[in-house]
């Protein structure tokens, strides 16, 4: 049992690192693009990966948040992954998909309350580990 709770605190871990570093490349993405024609630079040909990290997102959420619950029995952070998860999928599957100033906040907020979520499951898995 103590390699699977290393297994799950692992996962959290990246799990809160990748949400939160999502959120700080959606809130600085925009500027970023905005600044690249006056150093005289392009976007043409970049491969969009927004798509592909909410589902890689989905996947790692789900199952932290699964195998925590079974620990911890606790909600609190799927209050936040839910929420989350609605949001970036909003973000990279709708009519918001279109990199604008609303993508980016639809897309920031989800990330860091996927971060939150990670977050939150870590710290109710270690305090039942104590107990």
């Amino acid at each position: 049992m103590p390699a699977r709770n290393s297994t799950l605190r692992q996962a959290d871990r990246v799990g809160f690192a990748a949400s939160f570093l999502c959120a700080v490349h959606c809130a600085l993405l925009p500027v970023a693009l905005s600044l690249l024609p006056v150093f005289g630079l392009s976007v043409g040909g970049w491969v969009d990966i927004d798509q592909a990290f909410v589902v890689f997102a989905t996947l790692l959420g789900a199952t932290t948040l699964t195998l925590g619950w079974r620990r911890h029995r606790a909600f609190h952070a799927w209050m936040l992954l839910v929420p989350g998860l609605a949001l970036v999928w909003a973000g990279a599957f709708t009519h918001l998909h279109d990199h604008s100033v609303g993508h980016a906040v639809v897309m920031t907020i989800g990330g860091l309350l996927l971060a939150a979520a990670h977050l939150v499951n870590l710290r109710l898995t270690h305090v039942h580990g104590r107990g």
